[in-house]
Parts: C-alpha cells; sequence; structure tokens
C-alpha cells in the first residue's frame, strides 16, 4: 500500500470513530427534532416513529404561545447579556490583578478562588436564598444579576492562566508610555485575550440562559419576571398532562440562541481553552 493510500486509509478511519462516538449525542436531539414534528399521541407510539407520518410544524407556533415566547425571549435576553457583562468585566479584574499585580496575600486569594470551585452550590442555596430574601430582592432579578459583577471561580482561574502566559514587557512599555493600570488592561492586555473572553462571555450566558433553579426560587410568584428556561420547565407540570410535542418544539427554539452563539464564537472558544491546557497552574 502506497504511502497516500495509507494517509487516506487512516482519515477514513478517524473520521469513521468521530462518527460512531457523535451518534449517542446526535441521537437525542434529533429524537427531539422529531417529537416537536408529531401530534402527542405518536410520540410513544410503538415502534418508535423516526420519522413522522404527518409532519405538525403548527406544533412550534402553539407551543411558544404557550410559554408567552417573545415576552420571556425578552427577559432571558436581558439577564443572560448583563450577567455575561457583569462576568467578563469581574473575571478580567480579578484575573489581571492575580496574574500581573504584585500585593499581600496574592497567592491566599488565589487558593481560595481555587478552593471554592470545590464547593458544591447547593450547599450555598438556603443560606444564600435567606440572604436575598432578607435583602428584600425576593421577586426580583436581582439575585440572578449582581452575583455576576462578584466574579466567578473558574472564569477568574481561567483569566489568571490566559494572563500569565502574556510577556510582562506588555505591561511595562504602556506603564513607561503613562498608561494607567486601567489602561494596560483595556488597551494592552484586553486586545490580547480576545478568546478569553470568548470562552468567559459564551459560558456566562450559556449559564444565565439555561439557569432553571435560580429564577425558580426567586421569581416563580411572578409570571411576568419569568425566563425561558421556567416558562419552558413548567409546561412538563399541566395538571392535565405533559403535550410533550409542544414541550419539544418549544424546548428547540429555546436552545437555537446557544447554538447559534457557540457556532460563531466556536474558534475563540477553543483557543481560549487550549490556553489554559497549555499554561498549567501559576501562583
Amino acid at each position: 500500500m502506497g504511502k497516500k493510500k495509507k494517509v487516506i486509509v487512516t482519515t477514513v478511519i478517524r473520521y469513521l470513530i468521530i462518527l460512531i462516538f457523535c451518534v449517542p449525542m446526535i441521537m437525542p436531539l434529533l429524537w427531539m427534532l422529531t417529537t416537536a414534528l408529531k401530534d402527542n399521541a405518536a410520540v410513544f407510539a410503538m415502534p418508535p416513529q423516526w420519522i413522522p407520518k404527518v409532519f405538525h410544524w403548527e406544533n412550534f407556533t402553539i407551543g411558544l404561545q404557550q410559554i408567552e415566547f417573545w415576552k420571556r425571549f425578552g427577559n432571558t435576553v436581558f439577564i443572560s447579556v448583563i450577567v455575561c457583562f457583569g462576568q467578563v468585566c469581574s473575571c478580567m479584574s480579578v484575573g489581571y490583578a492575580l496574574a500581573r499585580l504584585r500585593f499581600p496575600g496574592k497567592k491566599l486569594w488565589f487558593y481560595l478562588i481555587i478552593g471554592s470551585m470545590m464547593i458544591p452550590g447547593m450547599v450555598t442555596v438556603i443560606p444564600v436564598f435567606r440572604l436575598w430574601a432578607a435583602c428584600g430582592f425576593y421577586g426580583t432579578w436581582w439575585p440572578m444579576i449582581i452575583p455576576a459583577f462578584l466574579g466567578a471561580p473558574f472564569q477568574t482561574f481561567l483569566a489568571k492562566q490566559f494572563m500569565s502566559g502574556l510577556p510582562k514587557s506588555y505591561d511595562e512599555a504602556a506603564r513607561m508610555d503613562g498608561a494607567s493600570r486601567l489602561q494596560v488592561l483595556l488597551k494592552v492586555i484586553g486586545p490580547m485575550c480576545k478568546p478569553l473572553i470568548a470562552v468567559i462571555a459564551i459560558q456566562s450566558f450559556q449559564g444565565a440562559w439555561n439557569d432553571y433553579l435560580t429564577p425558580l426560587l426567586y421569581v416563580i410568584s411572578k409570571p411576568e419576571k419569568w425566563t425561558l428556561s421556567l416558562a419552558v420547565g413548567r409546561m412538563t407540570s399541566s395538571t392535565y398532562g405533559t403535550q410533550w410535542n409542544l414541550f419539544m418544539a418549544a424546548d428547540v427554539v429555546y436552545m437555537l440562541p446557544i447554538l447559534i452563539l457557540f457556532f460563531f464564537c466556536q474558534k475563540y472558544f477553543m483557543e481560549g481553552l487550549g490556553s489554559l491546557n497549555s499554561s498549567g497552574v501559576k501562583a
């Protein structure tokens, strides 16, 4: 077998292996899409129908009407954009301080951030809920928005690691030209951190978009403040039974913004994650 044929065979085998591993992840998505196009009686038909006999495109219209899609879509976009902005600002600032500045207790603060990632989020749900309720924020979006401006452990760790790999000569040159620390971050370090910003932005936006527990805790009594995740999730708690075809139709539309966002930003996202793997932990 010639060298060219070996390369072709190796490439084909590689893609077949990738395809085999992709099938288990793609199948649930395909099932969700086909379910969204069936009538409710065909959802549990035996044997299962992968391709509906009749395509019910009206399921999407009815499903979106049931959850008042545009109102909840506006709520979700508003919260997700603010959370994304808050986490990018806070994580970039703290990451810059840990990576580029010298101050007492720097290692301690870094290890505290790392340690906080080991605490399960469910452990803090009750005390945090009581704290927000005592502040009078129950029934508002503030418990979803304010924490974003206080940073996130993993994204802060990622920012610190990324910036630690950048030459400090850039900072020194800017400081010699009279730039402040904020100017160095915004005009020198920031433009070199586009992959990092993309990772933080995508993760924070996705986290806020998919968050179900926080809206359930704080705005369940305020339907006008519901997010899409909460509205779609409540479709499965109907007194008269769940209409799974409508639920899946709403769920497909609910997923689209995240898929579109990742599609356009995947290059920067993968570059940012790659930088973390190559940098190692530096305190």
